[in-house]
């Protein structure tokens, strides 16, 4: 702000810095900020709107106050990360990588949005991470690809690398409802039409674990089994495998009874879950590791589904500085701002 009084002759001007105020932008630091909590969980339009201010005004404000990189010096610590993608467009085109953490507080952070998920640029940010708090990652949660389980290995380490439990589930409940397809197309074939007409709505039933079935829904089950004794070892042998995760087991004893399960599978010759079994036997490090402390990266899904709750919002978002602003927001914005 100039000024200049008439006692100043023929003096400079002088410029007036105030606190409440930024040279650089047409609203006061308190107004802005307000605009910034009214952008959480909503849209540059939608604030347009509401408060009757251009969108290029409220970009403006977005821009500068949040960066569209993460800002390292105001993370203390990492000592868990998660690695992810997601599909910025429909049909599971265009994947970015979305790399998050979780601080001593239990505090969520997010890290990047990469523009692909390949090892090499996975690789170059977890090398650029500063050696301040690189040196606090202790566990990184990756699912089975293993672009990202190398390149934590070739870049930090001594990390230990956990697959996340929610893929292993994902994984082993597959081959169990691909076996439920597989035989009720049997049964459709061999049952009378009176009789596979009674096992109607089965599909959810099988899915569910038993306690949480009502009455109807086990005697539904009971009678599957009764017409295909195979399904029934099938869906032993999954509550079989989420039972070791709700285990309080070792790394060590978690081993063993992983061990044993695929011995039981074997010998049942229940081939629906050979491809789970190579994938365990190959992970088998990473996805015990998860028994050390319990730790997995269900904050990552979290945040994923957010990330698609910011999409369909904004109706797409292709700009990844953009985009990393709006889960800022989203995810940090509350604490930050001291909106909660």
């Amino acid at each position: 702000m100039l000024s200049k009084t008439q006692y100043c002759d023929n003096g400079p001007t002088t410029t007036q810095t105030c606190s409440w105020y930024d040279s650089k932008s047409p609203h006061t630091k308190a107004y802005e900020q307000w605009l910034l909590r009214e952008l959480i969980n909503s849209t540059i339009t939608d604030v347009s709107m509401k408060r009757g201010i251009g969108e290029a005004a409220v970009e403006g404000i977005i821009n500068r106050h949040i960066h569209q990189q993460v800002e390292w010096h105001k993370i203390k610590s990492i000592p868990l990360l998660g690695i992810d993608e997601i599909a910025l467009k429909k049909g599971h085109k265009d994947f970015v990588v979305i790399v998050s953490a979780i601080n001593e507080q239990g505090k969520k952070h997010i890290l990047a949005v990469l523009p692909d998920r390949k090892k090499d640029t996975v690789k170059a940010f977890l090398a650029a991470i500063p050696p301040l708090q690189k040196a606090t990652i202790q566990r990184v949660c990756v699912d089975m690809y293993e672009g990202y389980s190398n390149a934590v290995y070739e870049t930090l380490p001594g990390v230990a690398v956990i697959v996340d439990r929610f893929h292993v589930a994902k994984n082993y409940r597959g081959c169990a409802d691909k076996a439920r397809k597989q035989e009720m197309h049997v049964l459709k074939k061999t049952l009378s039409d009176g009789k596979y007409a009674e096992l109607k709505g089965v599909m959810w039933a099988f899915r569910k674990r038993w306690i949480d079935l009502t009455e109807e829904q086990q005697v539904s089950l009971l009678m599957l089994f009764r017409y295909s004794p195979l399904l029934q070892q099938v869906y032993i042998l999954r509550e079989v495998m989420s039972s070791i995760f709700n285990k309080p087991l070792t790394k060590t004893q978690a081993v063993i009874e992983l061990e044993a399960w695929i011995k039981r599978v074997q010998e049942l010759g229940l081939s629906c879950f050979d491809s789970f079994v190579g994938t365990l036997r190959k992970w088998m490090n990473e996805i015990t590791n998860y028994f050390i402390q319990r730790q997995s990266s269900g904050f990552v899904e979290g945040l994923n589904n957010k990330i698609k709750v910011i999409k369909r919002r904004c109706y797409g978002i292709y700009n990844l500085g953009r985009l990393f602003q709006h889960i800022w927001l989203d995810v940090e914005g509350r604490r930050l701002l001291g909106y909660a």
